[in-house]
């Protein structure tokens, strides 16, 4: 291919459980797409938190991670993200601190603010309907317990979090809209940007981000990456019928009724409404999706519109096959050479 994507490509997977199958095959699959992806190449692979949702697996990332480490040597793994609100900084610091001591120089702890779930399961989660901390308070206690910098009259001042202290990975924030892209900047970290479902405020939350930048031990520059939902086929007319369950998916959970991640067959026996057809032209308008030429041309319009620094891709297709077909492929247009 004479041109080629010429920035680094990660993967975002959320254990997709398909129509007919279960929780159980999901995260098997997500053990056999990471060793794939670690051969084709990809920088880094992260999983998300989410609950409550019946086509979504991933709800315990760092138990998940954890079993794709023991697979895998070389890509990184980490968090995309873990939703901080919903957890006690301590037990996060532990558990991530946990990682890096067994994987050292792989983790990556990407935080998010939002709860990942519908308020029922988040009042579950937290064990308490009170207004919770701001993230800035609860990331400075995860940062106290991953480098003991709590101040003397701290209440936490003399908690050790083992492993944890000493034992930080590579930490990232995640957002939808300016307000974490805010923050990013002011601590000098790496944002990510959930390009796939807010779209429309990808350039105003980069803006911001870049504006507030601040030099840090970690980074003497901006860093972006973006979330793209990407599905790539041997042809447009493939990738478009793999596509249709998507849609069918996002109507469910946006009435409020989530469920296994619909067939093919599935979705085009679904009629959509007007309503629901304008919505999900309004959801899907993001989305990348076709033959490798067409997916090239895309992401390279994506990177130059908003100079990213790297993409991660998130593949929601039914069937476990088709999801690596389209790594492979979408691997393909950066020209990094695969390993054996």
């Amino acid at each position: 291919m004479s041109e080629v994507l010429d920035v680094p490509l990660s993967v975002l997977d959320l254990a997709p459980v398909g129509e007919g199958s279960s929780a159980a095959e999901a995260l098997r699959a997500s053990l056999d797409l990471v060793v794939e992806a670690e051969r084709l190449g990809y920088r880094r692979y992260w999983v998300a938190e989410h609950h409550n949702m019946p086509g979504i697996a991933s709800s315990a990332p760092a138990v998940l991670l954890a079993h794709l480490a023991s697979r895998t040597s070389t890509i990184r793994l980490g968090s995309g993200g873990v939703m901080l609100p919903n957890h006690a900084p301590l037990v996060i610091a532990e558990q991530f601190g946990m990682l890096e001591a067994l994987h050292p120089g792989r983790i990556d702890l990407g935080i998010g603010r939002a709860p990942g779930t519908d308020p029922a399961a988040a009042a579950a989660l937290r064990r308490s309907r009170n207004l919770e901390p701001e993230l800035p308070t609860l990331l400075g206690e995860l940062l106290g317990f991953f480098n003991g910098t709590f101040p003397d009259d701290h209440p936490y001042r003399r908690i050790t979090a083992v492993p944890g202290l000493g034992y930080q990975p590579d930490l990232w924030l995640l957002g939808s809209s300016d307000y974490s892209a805010r923050l990013a900047g002011l601590l000098g970290l790496p944002f990510s940007f959930a390009h796939h479902f807010s779209a429309g405020n990808t350039l105003p939350a980069l803006e911001v981000y870049r504006s507030s930048f601040r030099p840090s031990p970690v980074l003497d520059e901006p860093y972006v990456m973006l979330g793209v939902a990407v599905l790539c086929a041997d042809t447009h007319e493939r990738a478009c019928w793999l596509a249709r369950p998507g849609d069918l998916a996002f109507l469910r959970l946006r009435s409020g009724r989530p469920g296994r991640f619909p067939t093919p067959e599935e979705a085009a026996d679904f009629h959509p409404t007007p309503a629901e057809r304008e919505a999900i032209r309004n959801w899907s308008s993001s989305r990348i999706i076709g033959d490798p030429a067409g997916v090239l041309d895309k992401l390279r319009a994506l990177v130059a519109t908003t100079a990213a620094d790297e993409l991660m891709v998130t593949t929601m297709v039914h069937g476990d096959d088709d999801r690596v077909r389209s790594l492979r492929l979408v691997a393909d247009l950066t020209g990094v050479p695969r390993t054996s």
